[in-house]
This record gives structure tokens, C-alpha cells and sequence, in this order.
């Protein structure tokens, strides 16, 4: 079963760019007002954006976390003059895409619209891609033209990181192009989509990195979800579930419950799992210990902050994971006032998902907008992790965890505080499965309504 041509076309817009801002390429998009003279991917001419007396902000990266902030900085600094820069059309929800995987949600309820976060939020949708930063004179290079800013902020989210597998890169591009992780919302989530749908029976493999990957109990979802569609269609399919990890990073008695009755003959979990070759010639994983044939596979890797940030000089190579060289308690680039990172590519140790950027981002809004108010320095607040985790799709059953965070002055760490969950699936699945809406829906209203 293939996506539909109408369903294709929806994505047509997203597939240009899969991250919010990952890269240095110019934007696919039209170059309004630009200077046919000069090369789009090098702007040196201002962007086609008004003048303004007004404390300019200026936020690369729409995300949750950057959604929040353009939204939150206008509302709390009514009198600044905020700018959203994001090189996709549309916005698609990472968050409840496993779900769209199986078809059951629909792909309009994971897109929403840009323009009318800007519009009804008062502030400006630029569609570009960020591709340098000149500090000393404080201007954003973008594709559409140079921009302006008093106030920075950088959210562009995450890029994947291969090396562990293979420094060749002929060899990465096969297994982006035919092996899509899935984890960057765009094109990869509809190959991942026919995969599914298409597979006729095998071994299907997931794989989960270690390290503070992009939302660290959506591979054991989204395990879950595809073993319902194999025993829903009666297939002869199982998930083999790579992980790198010594066990679930997350939700652990809650999925290895699901894993063992609900999916005993269609996942196979195995952890502590490094895989040390992949022949995709032959389809043929060898791990330390084993070689795995498989049919069809999402390899997902180790992640890193997006490379926007080592382009423009405020990446710090902590452990490779190349994220926002920033002081964990104001967010704000060491060493550079008033310039920001937030979201996933921030380094501190917060879940890399959607409630805890959104959550995130307001608190940031809350800094800048002290700033441009001249009111006093606000003590850091904790973001907070929100999270929900299908596990069984006929119903919808979920289970769900809900966590802050608190910091040790002495140690200048985070460590999580304030922790609940709810891992009972027969018991309370129902009522989590119903709450996944109520939660996704209010969080959509958050960024893209007033």
C-alpha cells in the first residue's frame, strides 16, 4: 500500500528542508527581493523585512522550542519587533507521527500553518534558511538576505550523527536515502510510512542509539506501533529492536510489559547491542555478537546539535554531540551577550522533545523580554518533560511519564525532580490513550493560536 498522490503532495513543501534550519544550504524557496547579482547561498543584501526603532529578535529554527519563543517574546516584550526565520513552509509534528505511520491519525493533524502563528500572534513568519552570523556587526546572514538583530536565539533542533557506523560518505547517503531514521520530520517519515505499509513479511529493524537521543521513548513506541499493524494484518513480521542501550532508556516496566504481552511473536528486543557493520547489499546487520538478515530497516544513529551551529562558530564538542556552547541557566552563548540556543540542540541533559522545548522556550521568552523591559533578572525555572507513549493502537492505550528538573550549584548539573508516571497500560492505558489528544492539541493551540 502506497501514500496516496494527494497526501504526497501535502509533504511536497516539508521534504524540501528536513530540519528546522539543520544545515548551510540556501533555501529551495523563492528569493523575493533579492539582489540577482549576488549568489543566494552568500547573502550580502538586507532581507526584504521593514525597518524597525522597535528591540529586533530574531528566532532561527521553527520548532517547538522556537515557536514558543517568537509567540512568548511578543507577549511578554509587546514593543519588540520579533522574527521567526524557518526555511520549511509548513510545520510537522514530530510528536504523534508514529501514529501517522499506521494511519491512524491523519497527516492534516500534524501540519500546521506558519502564517497563521505569525498572523494571529503579531509577529513575522521569514521564510529562509540561516547560513552565517556576523557577530561584531550583529546581522543574521539568511538565503532571503541579511537580518538585523538585538536579541538571537538559535533553535534549529538536531542533525544525525553516523560516524559511529561509517566515515564514508557514499555509505551515509544509502543509508539516509534508503534507510531513513525517521526521526526529522519530513520526507524520511514518508518512506518510513510505505515501508510499513508495503512489508510483506521478515524482519523489520529499529535501532535505538545511546547518548540524549531526539525523544528518548519514541523508538520503543514507535516498535510497539509497527508489531500492532504486523499482527493487526496478520503478517509473518517481526520488529528486531536494536538498542545500544543496557535497557529501555525510559518507561521501562511499561514497554517491556507491552513487548512481552501484547508482542512476544512480533518484537524481539535486544539490548546492549552495538552494531559494528551493516551490509546493505545483502541486508545483513552484524553485531558484536550476532549477524542479523533483515528485510527492511529505519536506522536511527547518534544525534548532534544542528550544524548551524559550528557554521556560525557557537558549537561546543561536548562528547561530539557538537551542541550550543551556552551557560545551562540563561541559555545565552558564552563568551556573546544576547545571543541564545535553545531546544534540541542545547546541552544540557533535558528530554530532546516537543513538551520540553515548548516548555523551555517560554522561560526563555521570559529572558529576553526582561531584557528588552529593563525589569530584573528572572531566577532559571525548570523546563518540564510531558510525555505519552502509545503501546497497543486497537484501542489506543498509552503510557505516560511527567518530569522537571533541578540543578546542583556544587556539581553544575541537572538531575530530574518532581517525577510521576504512569506505566500500567491495563489499567490506566485507556485513559492515557485519550489524554495523548487532550495534551497534542493543547500544545498546537500554545504555538500556532493566540
Amino acid at each position: 500500500m502506497a501514500i496516496s498522490r494527494r497526501k504526497a503532495l501535502q509533504l511536497s513543501g516539508i521534504a524540501v528542508a528536513a530540519t528546522a534550519v539543520a544545515g548551510c544550504s540556501s533555501s529551495n524557496g523563492p528569493q523575493s527581493n533579492t539582489n540577482p547579482d549576488k549568489e543566494t547561498n552568500s547573502a550580502d543584501y538586507k532581507a526584504p523585512i521593514a525597518d524597525s526603532k522597535n528591540p529586533r529578535v530574531v528566532v532561527v529554527g521553527g520548532g517547538w522550542s522556537g515557536l514558543s519563543i517568537a509567540k512568548y517574546t511578543k507577549i511578554f516584550a509587546p514593543n519588540s519587533d520579533v522574527i521567526l526565520v524557518e526555511q520549511r513552509y509548513e510545520f510537522i509534528s514530530g510528536p504523534m507521527s508514529n501514529l501517522w505511520l499506521v494511519d491512524k491519525v491523519d497527516l492534516e493533524y500534524l501540519v500546521h500553518d506558519y502564517l497563521q502563528a505569525a498572523r494571529e500572534n503579531n509577529y513575522t513568519y521569514f521564510h529562509a534558511t540561516a547560513i552565517d552570523l556576523d557577530k561584531e556587526k550583529r546581522i543574521l546572514k539568511t538565503s532571503n538576505g541579511d537580518i538585523s538583530f538585538d536579541h538571537l536565539v538559535f533553535a534549529p533542533g538536531i542533525d544525525y550523527d553516523y560516524s559511529r557506523w561509517t566515515n564514508d560518505i557514499a555509505f551515509e547517503t544509502r543509508l539516509r536515502q534508503e534507510y531513513p531514521a525517521g526521526f526529522i520530520p519530513g520526507s524520511e517519515h514518508i518512506t518510513l510510512k510505505n515501508k510499513i505499509l508495503n512489508f510483506k513479511g521478515g524482519n523489520f529493524i529499529l535501532t535505538v542509539p545511546s547518548g540524549n537521543y531526539r525523544c528518548l521513548p519514541a523508538p520503543y513506541e514507535r516498535a510497539c506501533i509497527i508489531a500492532d499493524y504486523f499482527k493487526e494484518k496478520k503478517l509473518d513480521a517481526k520488529v528486531i529492536l536494536l538498542d545500544e542501550n543496557n535497557t529501555i532508556t525510559i518507561k521501562k516496566d511499561g514497554f517491556l510489559s507491552a513487548f512481552d504481552e501484547l508482542y512476544s511473536d512480533y518484537i524481539e528486543y535486544m539490548p546492549n547491542t552495538i552494531i559494528i557493520n551493516i551490509d546493505l547489499d545483502n541486508k545483513i546487520v552484524e553485531t558484536e555478537f550476532d549477524e542479523i538478515k533483515f528485510e527492511d530497516a529505519a536506522f536511527y544513529p547518534h544525534v548532534r546539535g544542528a550544524k548551524i551551529l559550528e557554521k556560525v562558530g557557537i558549537a561546543k564538542d561536548a562528547k561530539n554531540m557538537l551542541e550550543g556552547d551556552i551557560n545551562p541557566l540563561t541559555y545565552e552563548v558564552n563568551g556573546l551577550k544576547d545571543i541564545y540556543v535553545t531546544g534540541d540542540s542545547r546541552p544540557m541533559g533535558f528530554s530532546k522533545s516537543g513538551n520540553t522545548s515548548n516548555s523551555e522556550g517560554h522561560f526563555v521568552a521570559k529572558l529576553i523580554a526582561q531584557k528588552i523591559n529593563k525589569t530584573p533578572v528572572l531566577k532559571w525555572e525548570s523546563p518540564t518533560t510531558v510525555c505519552f507513549s502509545i503501546v497497543d493502537t486497537n484501542p489506543e492505550r498509552a503510557i505516560y511519564i511527567y518530569s522537571q528538573y533541578e540543578y546542583n550549584k556544587t556539581n553544575k548539573t541537572f538531575s530530574f525532580a518532581n517525577t510521576s508516571s504512569s506505566e500500567n497500560w491495563k489499567k490506566d492505558g485507556l485513559s492515557n490513550g485519550h489524554s495523548v489528544y487532550k495534551w497534542a492539541n493543547a500544545l498546537y493551540g500554545d504555538m500556532f493560536t493566540k
